[in-house]
């Protein structure tokens, strides 16, 4: 869903309690003011309940409660502003938190983590926080977050398309109409300020890639599909093979299809790469003459989820230093009898929705435990089993490259003896490589 479309001018208010919970008040008093269905005590006492037993801090001064309850609207977003701040147990260092996003959701709202995770993942980019709170009013805070929710395509459009830039999208077209291409890769991160594409492919299917967070749907630019994938490389076609492996999860593209991709430098705001990809032909090894990519029980938006958290690891470690990490996602009751627990299992007792890696407030603990040896095994709907497992399945029919060691191995060994898929860091050379049926597909550059 459209994140825009739960933002509502008339639950915006600057705050003036000191505390969440004073906070929490103020803005379920204007949520029930509007819709009286709602009882203001039982949902206070839901959300400090929640507060708690988990943070619901998220850093750079923001924090999102929420709870899930029966009524007659999917979500609602009530928003508050603190300009001296307010203390929260769950901040570090004394931070005070200064904006407070409280999310309402009925209880049958099947994408309730998602939207929780995109909300979360939008307020923890330190620009658009620090345009909220120097907003001059609450409605000027409204505008912005619209502008802020909506993402890359809510930016203006470059007014000039230079010549080289014409001449390239010109070309791609008739490229891709040539060699018979299904679909148009665009790299948005390319420009600085979005890209508009429907005037240039009219005939074929075209997909956004980007390392922002945009939110699919009845989007008017012309984009068929969106997918976000972090890159933390300047290098042309960073993000190709981790876009491809995406598109191939979700059903966008199939095997047999052929994708014109164009890219550039990041933020050059210049196209200067046009390449045809045969995924057949690049992703051949990994499918290993089986018809799926995807275990049957893993959800696409889960895989997506947990090599993003990789990634984030490779690049920024831990305190400092490099950490190298396993996940084990799906056929998990498969995967439990080939492991061993190496220490006391940290997410035992929470409870699924608390302890799913689609839930933001799961980022932190996840890459905290990372330092752990062993690995993390998660179901394929993104509950997180154990954490700190030690791998016991043996693999003799795949032969690994050289220079990796035995968190490699493990990946291999334990993709062929279940039905599942292996994502490895290396702690030397941060590089991020997915496993399945014992075959390894790179999806980041080594770190130099």
């Amino acid at each position: 869903m459209r994140l825009e479309k739960i933002i509502s001018r008339h639950r915006i208010v600057d705050l003036r309690g000191t505390d969440m919970e004073g906070a929490l008040e103020e803005l379920l008093d204007v949520s029930v003011a509007k819709f009286p269905d709602l009882k203001r005590e039982p949902l206070l006492k839901a959300m400090l309940a929640r507060e708690g037993t988990m943070t619901t801090y998220l850093g750079e001064g923001v924090a999102l409660p929420h709870v899930r309850l029966k009524m007659g609207r999917r979500y609602l977003l009530a928003i508050g502003r603190s300009r001296t701040g307010l203390h929260h147990d769950g901040s570090k260092d004394d931070d005070r938190v200064h904006l407070v996003l409280m999310l309402l959701a009925d209880e049958r709202a099947r994408d309730y983590l998602q939207v929780l995770a995109s909300i979360a993942r939008l307020v923890k980019e330190p620009a658009l926080v620090r345009s909220l709170l120097e907003a001059p009013t609450p409605a000027d805070l409204h505008e912005r977050l619209l502008a802020g929710f909506g993402g890359i395509l809510a930016r203006p459009v470059p007014a000039q398309q230079n010549r080289i830039n014409r001449l390239m999208l010109r070309e791609a077209d008739r490229l891709a109409r040539g060699a018979g291409c299904s679909a148009v890769m665009i790299f948005g991160d390319t420009f600085v300020s979005g890209f508009e594409p429907g005037a240039w492919f009219p005939k074929t299917k075209a997909i956004l890639v980007t390392r922002n967070l945009v939110e699919p749907g009845d989007d008017p630019r012309g984009f068929a599909e969106v997918i976000q994938v972090r890159s933390f490389s300047t290098q042309r076609m960073a993000q190709l093979r981790s876009a491809v492996l995406v598109a191939l999860t979700r059903g966008t593209i199939a095997f047999t299809d052929r994708v014109c991709c164009v890219d550039g430098i990041t933020g050059s705001n210049q196209f200067d790469t046009v390449v045809v990809l045969d995924v057949e032909r690049e992703f051949a090894s990994l499918r290993a003459g089986q018809a799926d990519l995807l275990p049957p029980d893993v959800k696409p938006e889960v895989l997506e989820r947990v090599v993003a958290v990789a990634t984030e690891l490779a690049v920024e470690g831990r305190e400092g230093r490099p950490v190298g990490c396993l996940f084990v996602v799906g056929d998990a009751e498969r995967v439990v009898k080939l492991t061993k627990p190496l220490v006391l299992n940290p997410f035992y007792g929470y409870k699924e929705e608390d302890r799913n890696i689609l839930s933001p407030f799961m980022d932190e603990t996840v890459k905290e435990f990372s330092t752990i040896d062993g690995a993390f095994v998660l179901r394929g709907d993104g509950v997180v089993e154990s954490a700190g497992s030690l791998i016991q399945a043996t693999d003799s029919d795949h032969a690994l490259p050289s220079g990796l060691g035995s968190r490699h191995a493990a990946a291999a060994a334990i993709s062929v003896a279940s039905d599942c898929i292996s994502v490895v860091v290396s702690s030397s050379t941060g590089q991020v490589a997915l496993f399945r049926r014992g075959v390894m597909l790179p999806l980041t550059e080594k770190r130099r």
